[in-house]
């Protein structure tokens, strides 16, 4: 009997392995409600847990799958189960999953044509239907990426390489107070200095302002310097809010400036009404990010940078013949005729992301997607009803997006012991672990925020979680 070849499993050994993977994953989508939404573990006690010796030696797989479903999975944040309205939640779904596990099982390399045509046919498939949806021309483009910090660099270092023709010290990009800190990230990986990056005032509404924005243009040309690129918000995470997209287009029209919107959040709403009206003018950008690990409902990790005119990610990310990889020459040969989506991102080595969005679309049809989104709306409008009605809130955001912001009310305090109520109040959700709700700060103040965008979700868990947290900023609030 032949030896068996290294790191190799035998079928029977396979089938066993992959039951036993599958029964887990199947168990935790049936019972995640069940279970708490956060636990956090001491670094003390996963050392005790999970450290060990490097290995010489095997350990039979099937201990090591019962240490993951034991020690492991429940011991996080779970941004999938119905009740964490935390951050930006994600949401699955069982066909994207197992598009994962297809995706890994074959291991396609998609960073070229030659090596996985049909695969990239699917991916340009994918870009396609998403341009569509945000309303980009049949000459737009994009990329899959790991998410929307690696869209939104890119899509700088797309604007700066079409308006600029590359670095320029004197290039300046406007952002609001708030967007995302992955720009602010992205713009010093690529170097940008910090006098480089604008940022404007907001509205009442934290929408970017106009006004602010156009003198801050101004003042730069007159200095000398190179307005090159504003990048609005397609629904900002702090609380959902959707810069002036139209008017924004005409600003940048007008000042030749490149429009980005950051939509890794808000942008794939546009599939319904209320987010299309919301969205307004975003079809007039030069360039959108768009996660569907969020709102689109994938497993991490899928973000999108999708682009008015494809040319200009090759523009910026392929690399000239005389550093091309002398390896790659029989790649490149056909490129007239060929999609290499290495030649429009930063990555070489790339896997098949673009299946999992694939699979569960055809499964389901945007008509489910589309239900599935006006139900995070929804929930969003109930708890803020719920929280007028308890009389014990200040909304401080109303629901838009998705999101809702909210603080405690007691005219016994001042705006200090608020904020230590509401930071007290997070701990104690967390311990609790019914429901996972966290703070964030608004015009210098601590408030709760929800993100009830999981179709799972319902009005009964909406109301229960508003409840908890009211009984317990009333007990910190005695002690305050």
């Amino acid at each position: 009997m032949p030896q068996r070849a290294p790191l190799q499993l035998s079928h029977d050994e396979m089938q066993a392995l992959g039951a036993q993977a599958l029964k887990l994953v199947i168990h935790h989508f049936e019972t995640n409600r069940e279970n708490p939404v956060a636990v956090t573990l001491p670094r003390a006690q996963t050392e005790r847990m999970l450290r060990t010796a490097l290995p010489e030696q095997a350990t039979p797989v099937r201990e090591l799958v019962d240490i993951l479903a034991r020690d492991v999975f429940p011991n996080a944040l779970k941004s999938d189960h119905p009740r964490f309205y935390a951050f930006v939640p994600s949401p699955t779904n069982f066909v994207s999953v197992i598009g994962d596990l297809l995706i890994s099982g074959h291991n396609l390399f998609a960073g070229h044509w030659m090596a996985a045509s049909a695969a990239g046919q699917i991916e340009i498939n994918v870009i396609d239907w998403l341009n569509e949806l945000v309303g980009f021309p049949k000459e737009g483009g994009g990329i899959l990426v790991s998410g929307g910090s690696m869209a939104n660099l890119s899509a700088i270092a797309a604007a700066r390489e079409s308006r600029l023709g590359g670095p320029n010290e004197k290039a300046i990009v406007y952002c609001s107070d708030q967007t995302h800190s992955s720009m602010a990230k992205g713009l010093r990986i690529l170097g940008f200095r910090p006098g480089q990056k604008r940022t404007i005032a907001t509205d009442h509404g934290l929408r970017l302002s106009i006004p602010a924005l156009e003198a801050a243009i101004a003042e730069d040309r007159a200095a000398g310097r190179l307005p090159f690129c504003v990048v609005a918000n397609g629904g900002t995470t702090n609380t959902g809010a959707v810069d002036p997209l139209g008017p924004l287009a005409d600003v940048c029209a007008r000042e030749k400036l490149w429009l980005h919107v950051d939509g890794a959040y808000g942008a794939a709403a546009v599939i319904t009404e209320r987010g299309r009206a919301a969205l307004a003018g975003m079809e007039r950008a030069d360039s959108i990010t768009l996660d569907p690990h969020k709102w689109l409902f994938q497993p991490y990790e899928l973000g999108c940078l999708l682009v008015r005119d494809a040319s200009v990610l090759q523009q910026a990310f392929r690399v000239e013949d005389e550093d091309h990889a002398d390896y790659l020459e029989d790649v490149t040969r056909h490129v007239q005729h060929d999609v290499n989506f290495y030649e429009c991102g930063v990555q070489l080595t790339r896997s098949f992301k673009a299946l999992k969005l694939w699979l569960s679309m055809r499964a389901f049809g945007l008509g489910e997607f589309r239900r599935a989104i006006e139900s995070g709306f929804e929930m969003a409008d109930h708890a803020e009803r719920t929280l007028r009605a308890a009389g014990t809130w200040e909304v401080v955001t109303p629901s838009q997006m998705g999101v809702v912001t909210f603080r405690w009310r007691d005219a016994t305090k001042t705006d200090a012991q608020i904020d230590a109520i509401t930071r007290e109040t997070v701990d104690l959700m967390r311990e609790d672990g019914y429901a996972l709700v966290m703070s964030t700060a608004l015009n210098g103040r601590a408030v709760l925020r929800l993100c009830p965008i999981n179709p799972a979700t319902n009005t009964g868990e909406i109301e229960e979680t508003i409840a908890r947290l009211g009984r317990f900023s009333a007990a910190v609030g005695a002690d305050v």
